[in-house]
């Protein structure tokens, strides 16, 4: 078989993940769905945005993406 550049696909299996956040946090991202809006002209629902956000945040914790990459590779 030959080696693709493509590796084998991720499990894309959505996850339902319930959180309960303060009302502080909840107008916050609401303030950040409306300036997304205001950049790019397209309106999205904060459910939406959440899951890029996170992505987002945790791929810019080096500290954490140095662990996870050890761990992966088996040096924890």
């Amino acid at each position: 078989m030959a080696d693709l550049k493509l590796g084998k696909l991720p499990d894309r299996t959505p996850v339902k993940l319930a959180i309960t956040i303060t009302p502080d946090l909840q107008s916050s991202l609401q303030a950040y769905a409306a300036a997304y809006a205001s950049t790019y002209g397209i309106e999205e629902p904060v459910t939406e945005l959440i899951p890029a956000m996170l992505s987002a945040f945790l791929e810019s914790d080096r500290a954490f993406v140095r662990k996870r990459d050890a761990r992966v590779r088996g040096q924890t």
